[in-house]
């Protein structure tokens, strides 16, 4: 398929289409006229790449992670490592620290509404 048409069908720009491509984290083949030819798999692979930066990895992490996993289901492949592992565990330390934060934050935000509506 046509990077237009990869873009429409999952949501993101061409713009970002490319920047995946040349971060490593798309691949397409290239037509005889030069133009991008994506497989049908790569709808699964952008919409991962998508679940993986709103987690908050940079692209390197998500290039050091894509290979180690199925992009149908997201599970792992054979050959995720334990140091990726090790990665991947600190990276979820860090997701859940930020959760933390931001129930704290939606509480006192709770008790600042709570005050402004006592009379």
């Amino acid at each position: 398929m046509r990077i237009g048409e990869l873009a429409r069908r999952t949501g993101v720009s061409e713009r970002s289409l490319r920047y995946y491509e040349a971060q490593g984290l798309l691949r397409a083949e290239r037509t005889r006229g030069g133009h991008r030819d994506y497989p049908e798999a790569a709808v699964d692979r952008v919409i991962r790449i998508q679940e993986l930066f709103a987690a908050g990895l940079h692209s390197s992490r998500i290039a050091q992670l894509l290979p180690c996993m199925r992009d149908a289901d997201g599970g792992p492949s054979a050959i995720a490592t334990p140091r990726l592992v090790a990665d991947l565990s600190e990276e979820r330390a860090r997701i859940d620290r930020m959760i933390a934060d931001l129930v704290r934050s939606r509480e006192t935000l709770d008790d600042v509404i709570d005050a402004a509506r006592e009379p």
